[in-house]
């Protein structure tokens, strides 16, 4: 007998765990049938996310329909979370951002940082961790900027020195690898639009703790400890795989011929960046003007596609954006739906009767900590953040905990926590597969990080948040 397809035994495996809690798990009196059942298929659809049988998008869709069957919602009900502006805002960010890739502007950013700081490795790294930055205000995908923009560089430097994988790995590539992959982990948790699932977690927020998270909410929680952190981490790393070359002229050298050989920008870029600056200016005055964080995007989306900048033929080969459409839309429907349940909260209740006489601060404490390292087990952000963020939230909020503590807290330590493996997240496996780096390596540098940027977070930035007024 043949191996059996991934496919077949995966997709079982999903029916199997539905079926367990569905009909095998007591279900709370409180919740209704229908409520229980939709929790079910929630839960059987993260844990296909996190082995994938099938693409995420298409197991997504799958449970999006089975919800109008099983989950007491109308097909209508079901689908609204196409329709949500959120939804919208990240797929217009996609199409700008493939703008940014496609004219060559992202990678003029990246290099003229570069030009700029890159005398040092350590320099190097902080030029390609603050262009991740920069990107990350509009293009939501770690993947496409880090993987498309900014990898391609730090491979191209680090040939520079003769730094190959192999014998040579410890002239200067292995340091790149691992100090700029862990600064894209923190660029993500800095911005809305960092990471494709952070505005699936302020939605999340906002039925959990009635918190409304604009992009410009997030910049600021996120501003002061993503600095220290930036400057941090890689600081650390280069102690950990000290650089043989720690002088890099070259760098800035080869920066500073591959800018003039890309000459001065052109009218597309001219108007790419016009757009670039109106979107984010839009997005930081919505206090101001009222508007969805979605219309400044779609402007945005709209005037590149009037002025010729992006094609409607880019629009539709956009693969990533259409798949996080569909994956995003459902699964932020389905978790508004299941939250209208109740379990959320008969969960906290639960929990909280467990550890009855515990003040919320330890409380806190030990639940981001087990949040954070049980990123082990996970291969996906969103997978994660769906899996653990509702439930944990209603648990510390349960205990007293101030709501905007908790929410920031948990949305951003997702991201930071996909620094500890070499699958954390979409960017890990393609900066490991450049081989420069063994998988115990690898994840000894995440250990080591993830425990710096929890001390930063949690005092630094519990601190910032509080200056702020957010709890």
């Amino acid at each position: 007998m043949g191996r059996i397809p991934k496919r077949v035994w995966g997709l079982s495996l999903v029916v199997v765990i539905y079926l367990l809690i569905a009909y095998g798990v007591p279900k709370p009196d409180a919740v209704k049938p229908e409520g229980w059942r939709l929790f079910s298929l929630f839960t059987a659809t993260v844990a296909g996310l996190i082995f994938q049988p099938i693409a995420g998008g298409a197991l997504v869709l799958i449970a999006v329909v089975f919800a109008s069957v099983l989950g007491g919602l109308t097909i209508k009900q079901a689908l609204d979370g196409y329709s949500d502006p959120t939804n919208w805002m990240v797929l217009a960010a996609f199409f700008i951002s493939r703008s940014l890739i496609n004219t060559g502007l992202a990678r003029r950013i990246a290099l003229f940082f570069v030009r700029s700081f890159g005398q040092t490795s350590l320099g190097v790294s902080y030029a390609l961790c603050f262009s991740d930055m920069a990107l990350a205000t509009i293009i939501p995908s770690n993947g496409a900027r880090s993987g498309g923009v900014i990898l391609p560089i730090v491979r191209s430097v680090a040939e520079l020195y003769g730094s190959k994988p192999g014998a040579t790995a410890g002239v200067i590539g292995a340091f790149l690898m691992t100090s700029v992959y862990q600064g894209v982990c923190i660029t993500s948790a800095m911005f809305l639009t960092g990471q494709a699932s952070n505005p699936l977690a302020a939605q999340l927020a906002a039925k959990a703790a009635n918190i409304q998270i604009d992009w410009f909410g997030w910049f600021r929680a996120g501003l002061a400890p993503g600095l220290v952190s930036i400057f941090t981490v890689p600081w650390i790393v280069s102690k950990i795989y000290k650089p043989e070359v720690t002088r890099t002229p070259e760098a800035a050298q080869f920066a500073r011929t591959e800018l003039s050989n890309m000459g001065r920008l052109g009218k597309n870029e001219w108007i790419l960046t016009a757009v670039f600056v109106g979107v984010c200016g839009g997005w930081a005055t919505s206090s101001i003007h009222h508007l969805d964080v979605a219309v400044p995007a779609l402007f945005g989306a709209i005037a590149l596609l009037v002025t010729g900048v992006l094609t409607w033929d880019d629009v539709k080969k956009e693969e990533a954006a259409w798949d996080m459409f569909i994956w995003y839309g459902g699964l932020l429907n389905l978790a508004k739906a299941l939250n209208a349940t109740g379990i959320p909260t008969e969960f906290a209740k639960a929990v909280g009767g467990a550890l009855n006489g515990l003040d919320w601060y330890p409380l806190m404490m030990i639940a981001l900590m087990v949040y954070f390292f049980a990123h082990y087990a996970f291969a996906s952000i969103t997978a994660h953040l769906l899996a653990m963020f509702p439930a944990f939230v209603a648990v510390i909020m349960a205990a007293g905990a101030p709501p905007g503590l908790t929410v920031f807290a948990f949305a951003m330590f997702a991201n930071l926590s996909a620094g500890l493996t070499n699958y954390g997240t979409t960017p890990s496996p393609m900066f490991f597969a450049q081989g420069y780096v063994d998988m115990k390596s690898w994840w000894r540098v995440g250990a080591v990080c993830a425990g710096l940027n929890i001390a930063i977070w949690s005092t630094v930035g519990f601190a910032w948040w509080k200056f702020l007024g957010i709890w």
